[in-house]
Order: structure tokens, then sequence, then C-alpha cells
């Protein structure tokens, strides 16, 4: 009995071994960890910090290099000059998303962010049509995200002053400027629709892994009701949460370097005032603030390795050879936070983005919504939306932390693909 266990041991490992070598074989991917049969590299990943993890193998493995999760390889990107030469270089050759077999199940590859080839390019071209249509990169959309700040102000004086949790509200005002353009209206905070609405966007995987939907199945459909119904998703999610994740983090940053809160009031107050409402012309005459909320951004770094890229067929790429369909991690963590370019990356200061001068400074390295042909197709409305809720805020209320801003956890709480901000609360006194 005790041979028979042994040759079935065998047998299954060289079967393990084939199939590995089938799963790899192809091309000349670039070197990585040895990985375990089956369970690949995951066991020498932290799956609560994969960023961090990375950017340790590539102390060992060099700037690309390859990971195993399971049997499939991954090659990771690791540093700017990596990262521009694939994303931006060769854009289209890593223009496809890669596999992530959760959303496959609920989205079937529907929508802009995780669909490829025909069906995404028509997606996204339609898209940014639509959404110029509706007035995107115009005045009129910078009217309605004014209008939403003044109403976000005066959602935010109903807290009359005392200790609360600014998630919700954050939520909300991003979420109404996505409503206000796709069906033209903006609701009232608790408005019941509204609430539905937002409701619904939170299990969204579960409502649209239903089949509701009927069209005959075929990939190269792109205006069918389920592609259509997952864009809009795509465009609800990608403009409300990572909006109002970068306004939440971004207020907690504030709360904790009251002195960088400060410069930046000062700047309103000159530039603006109390009473006129800021507009995006302001920007340009206001660089600290500017800098501000791009240090924000780079700082916490919210996407860390980005969605996953993928090759859209064989490509050479430095001495290596990565097959078509190879998934392609690009850690955005280690471009936000070079060294080089950012003095002291793990330190919050706006200084990173101003000269001698104190104008601001441009680089190459912010890439905060990505890069290449994936960069974020609402990066235009996130920028206009991020500068006017923030100088809306601080030019209405003064912040204060319920806690000694020193005792201010501001650890990010790594959850899956995104880098939250802690629990806090904070007091908005009015001006």
């Amino acid at each position: 009995m005790d041979l028979v266990v042994v040759l079935v041991l065998c047998l299954s490992c060289l079967l393990l071994l084939s199939l590995w070598k089938q799963s790899s074989g192809k091309g000349k991917l670039p070197p990585g960890p040895t990985p375990l049969p089956i369970l690949g590299n995951i066991l020498q990943l932290n799956v609560k910090n994969i960023s961090k993890s990375l950017s340790n193998l590539s102390k060992v493995y060099g700037p690309v290099f390859t990971v195993y999760f399971g049997m499939k390889p991954l090659v990771v990107l690791h540093g700017y000059e990596a990262v521009k030469e694939a994303l931006i270089d060769l854009g289209e050759e890593f223009s496809g998303r890669g596999h992530l077999p959760v959303n496959e199940k609920a989205r079937k590859g529907h929508g802009i962010v995780f669909s490829n080839g025909k069906r995404w390019k028509e997606t996204r071209r339609f898209s940014l049509m639509t959404l110029r249509n509706f007035g995107m990169g115009k005045r009129s959309i910078e009217d309605r995200v004014q209008e939403e700040a003044r109403c976000l102000v005066e959602e935010l004086r109903k807290t009359n002053g005392l200790p609360c949790d600014p998630t919700f509200i954050l939520s909300c005002a991003p979420c109404n400027v996505i409503c206000s353009i796709i069906f033209q209206n903006r609701f009232e905070y608790k408005d019941q629709v509204f609430l539905h609405i937002m409701k619904m966007f939170n299990e969204n995987a579960r409502i649209l892994s239903s089949p509701w939907l009927q069209e005959k199945h075929n990939q190269e459909l792109v205006y069918t009701v389920e592609n259509l119904a997952n864009t809009i998703l795509d465009l609800f999610i990608a403009g409300t949460e990572t909006t109002s994740t970068t306004l939440r983090y971004g207020l907690l940053l504030l709360l904790k370097h009251p002195e960088v809160t400060a410069k930046v009031q000062e700047e309103i107050d000159q530039v603006i005032g109390r009473h006129r409402s800021p507009c995006m012309q302001d920007r340009s005459h206001m660089p600290y603030t500017d800098a501000v909320i791009h240090e924000i951004q780079r700082y916490i770094d919210l996407i860390p390795t980005s969605l996953p890229h993928a090759v859209t067929h064989d490509v050479k790429f430095r001495n290596y050879l990565i097959p078509k369909g190879t998934n392609i991690l690009t850690s955005l963590t280690s471009v936000l936070h070079d060294d080089k370019e950012f003095p002291n990356p793990e330190v919050f200061d706006p200084g990173h983005f101003l000269d001698e001068s104190g104008n601001f400074r441009k680089s190459d390295y912010f890439m905060a919504f990505s890069t290449g042909k994936r960069i974020c197709l609402g990066k235009g409305l996130a920028r206009v939306e991020l500068f006017l809720f923030l100088t809306t805020i601080l030019q209405k209320f003064t912040l204060k932390s319920v806690v000694d801003p020193k005792d201010l956890d501001i650890t990010p709480v790594v959850n899956g693909l995104v880098s939250l901000p802690p629990f806090y609360q904070l007091c908005l006194i009015p001006m």
C-alpha cells in the first residue's frame, strides 16, 4: 500500500511539473523567485501589502521580474524607467487588461475598465465622445462641480462643528457630479432615489452577475445593454470612490499638518477671498494649493499596483520575450515614492512639487492616474473636483482634530488593490 501511495505522489509531481512547463515554457520571461507547484510565489508575498513585497523583490531581481500567482506568471514592472518604457513607449503592446477572475465573473469583459480589444477601444472612444457632449472639459462641468461644492458645504454646516466621520458626505459629492453628467440631474443627499443608487453601486458585483440582461453572447458586440450598463457602472465607481477616498485621506493629512492647512487658507484668502466661489482659473495663481493636492495624491498612493495590464501579443521587452496574454503588474508606488525624484518620499511634503522660487513644479513621475493607453478616463474631472471641493471646504471651514494632531494615525489601511485612510473624525468650524 505504501508503494502505491509513493507511486501516485511521484506521478502527481511529474504531472504538475509537466503542466508547469507548459504554462511557463513559451517565451523568455524575466527572472524571479522560484515558485512552488500550484501555489506559485503566494507564500513569499504579503497579501496585505503587495506593493512592499514587490519592492523587496525588486532589490534582488531588478526592475523587471516574474512572480507566479498559482501557475500563472505575472511580470512586474518596478520603477519609473520600466513603467514608462512599457506603458508609454510600448503603449499599444501593453494596453491589454489583465486577468481578474472575480471581476470577470461579474463583468464578463464588459464596460471600460475590464474590457479588451475592439470592445475596449470602441467603448472608451464612445464614452469620451459622449462625456464631451455632456460637457466634460467644458465650463458646464466646472459649473456643476461648483454647484455641488456649495451643496457639500451646506451639508457640512449641518454638523454644527461637532465631531463627524466625513466618509458618507464626501462620497455623495463626486457621485452627484456623475449623476448630473449622466442623468442631467443632481440629488439631495437624503433623497431616497439617490441613496438607493449609491446602495446599488455598492452591491454592483452581485447585481451585474445576475442573468437579467438578454443579448446573445458575442465577444465583439459593443453597444449592448450589458456593456453600456457596465460602462455607466465603471464611470460611477471610478468617478466616486477614487475621488471621495482621496478627499477623505486629504482632509486627514491636512489635520495632521495644520501648518500646511494654514498656508493653503492664506493662499485662498489672497487669491479668492471668502465670498467668491473658487474656479479652475484660480489654480494657476495658487501654486502651493496645487502642490498640496498633488502631494496628497502622491503620498496616499491610492492604487499601489494599479489594475493589471496584459500584453496584446508576444512582446520583446528588454532582453526578454513576454508571451501574448501575460499579466503585467505595474508598481505605481515605485514611481510615486521614488527617492531621487521625491526626496524623503515617505514624508508628506508639498515641497515635492515646488521649485526654489515657490512655483509649481510638474513631474513626469506623477502617475496617480496611471499612464499610457489605460490612463484614467476621468482624470480631467477628478482634477477639477479635487481642486474645487478642497478649496471650497478650506475657504468656509477651519479643520479641527478631535485628538492632538501628533497622535493622528495616517498609516494607510491596504484593502485589496486600494490604500484607504484609517477611520477618523474631525470638526468643521464655520469661518
